[in-house]
């Protein structure tokens, strides 16, 4: 496509709407912005990683782009549409017409507001936690609906990881020298074969799947009251059938480059509550680390182009290259188990979910496990499917399970909380030995109040609906008979918290990282 081709469509449009047409260009596309509408067109370009030389090619990958991103943004893309007429005076034609009538093609789509993006939201400060939290729900939805990637597409394979990561390294140590790259690439040469076993795994477990491929800050957007993703990789399958913690990880990265670990750390609390892939945890970095190379790349080319805008907010090159080895560096630093000790209603989880974000840890929490293993979403009622999830073998699968990803999580690096009442001494003594297994700290996080105030708690919860936890009052009053409280080498252990008031959750995660 001519460059003409588009100001000549531009012009036509703002004759059509009697107003102003922005123009936003890329490079590999043009978008034409009216009051309410975008018309997004694809450039005529050869590249490495791209072909939309012909007609037909710009076609397919319209119609490519269309189909993926009504998954997860279908009320913002709209059709795809020909564009007809001449170089000189092109106009917008019908939805499917003829084919020889089309000289190019447009996905046509609503224009959202300014000041909707995610990075724009957050930068403002209007993001709001909640919104991260559907935005984890929808993407494990997503994740767990999509296509699985044959192990013969040799999608996700480790050769595959390797060589796009090295490409990245590459091309940045041309524009910043080697030398500000060394200790980088000796990280990412360290973990290639270490995890090559992992990503096989991945692999062959359906972990690959046809995912977004490019869920930075940018390409996610308030519309209709809730973050939507948008703008997915549609020219290039193999950079969008990807293990799917490559698609958390470029979320989590931009958020910590963005300023904001603690965001990061509750989008894949609420992820990992929502999907329950903890054995995607050993990779996970290693795809923040890369991911954050490749927008380190990006924002290279873009300063070259003078398209970046690293002096408004927006992260440049030396933010995401920060940003990678901050990420290494915490993967250096020891991870240890803490678990939390308390009747229902006694705040566990509320403290859990501050000191995760504080800590920079990962979570997992018995009442959403024990659903998990009965095929029951987080929130699900068990009474509602006639299921009896607290059974003593119920019990005893769900702190096995609670084991088991804590483990996975504590050998890939990350600080650990297990969130449940754990009552009974025997249960407490399985994760002391688990953290003495591995070498690793070991605290109890002990909450205490009153119990006129863990009544009022749970009768609170269960009128609000909004939480896993089934716990009645009933079930209450057989904890207060029932619990088994810590003795004196346990409570040597302990962190004790008083949560009638608002517990600090800063002093506490300092208590909790100072222990040995």
């Amino acid at each position: 496509m001519d460059p003409s081709l588009v100001h000549a469509l531009r012009r036509q449009l703002q004759s059509e709407t009697g107003q102003g047409v922005d123009l936003v260009e890329t490079h590999i596309s043009w978008v034409l912005l009216t009051p309410t509408l975008a018309f997004k067109l694809k450039k005529p370009v050869r590249l490495p990683f791209v072909d939309f030389s012909a007609l037909a090619a710009r076609r397919h990958f319209c119609e490519e782009e269309l189909r993926l991103n009504r998954i997860l943004a279908p009320d913002l893309y709209l059709d795809v549409r020909p564009v007809c007429g001449t170089c000189d005076a092109p106009y917008i034609g019908d939805e499917g017409g003829a084919a020889g009538d089309a000289i190019d093609y447009v996905v046509r789509m609503r224009r959202f507001p300014d000041g909707m993006l995610l990075n724009e939201r957050l930068m403002s400060g209007q993001l709001k936690g909640a919104e991260l939290d559907d935005l984890a729900r929808t993407l494990a939805r997503f994740h767990g609906d999509a296509p699985v990637a044959t192990v013969a597409s040799g999608f996700g394979a480790p050769e595959g990881v390797e060589q796009r990561v090295m490409a990245a390294l590459g091309s940045l140590e041309g524009a910043c020298g080697t030398a500000r790259l060394a200790a980088l690439r000796r990280w990412v040469e360290g973990k290639v074969q270490g995890l090559r076993m992992a990503w096989l795994l991945r692999q062959r477990t359906g972990a690959v799947r046809e995912c977004h491929g490019d869920l930075h800050l940018a390409n996610v957007v308030r519309l209709d009251g809730r973050l939507q993703p948008f703008d997915c990789i549609e020219f290039d399958p193999s950079l969008r059938c990807i293990d799917v913690m490559s698609d958390v990880a470029f979320l989590t990265m931009d958020l910590k480059a963005h300023g904001h670990t603690d965001l990061a750390f509750r989008f894949l609390d609420r992820y990992l509550e929502h999907s329950g892939d903890h054995e995607g945890l050993p990779v996970l970095r290693f795809y923040e680390v890369y991911l954050a190379l490749v927008r380190a790349q990006v924002a290279s080319l873009r300063g070259a182009s003078g398209e970046g805008h690293p002096d408004e907010g927006h992260p440049g090159v030396e933010d995401y290259l920060l940003c990678a080895e901050d990420i290494v560096r915490r993967a250096e630093r020891s991870p240890r188990l803490l678990i939390t000790h308390g009747l229902s209603g006694s705040g566990k989880s509320t403290v859990a979910a501050q000191l995760l974000e504080l800590a920079g840890a990962v979570r997992v929490r018995s009442d959403v496990e024990r659903k998990r293993l009965f095929g029951l979403p987080a929130l699900a009622h068990s009474a509602d499917h006639a299921l009896d999830i607290y059974t003593t073998e119920a019990t005893r699968r769900t702190f096995a399970r609670l084991a088991e990803a804590a483990r996975i999580a504590l050998q890939a690096g990350y600080p650990v909380i297990v969130d449940a009442t754990f009552l009974c001494h025997a249960e407490r003594a399985a994760f002391h030995a688990l953290a003495a297994s591995l070498r690793l700290p070991f605290a109890i996080l002990d909450l205490r109040a009153s119990p006129a105030q863990l009544r009022r708690r749970i009768a609170s919860r269960q009128a609000g609906d909004l939480d896993a936890s089934e716990a009645s009052p009933a079930v209450l009053e057989r904890q207060f008979a029932f619990q088994e409280p810590l003795d004196a080498q346990e409570r040597a252990m302990a962190i004790s918290v008083e949560t009638e008031m608002r517990p600090d959750a800063a002093s506490l995660c300092a208590l909790w990282m100072a222990g040995t």
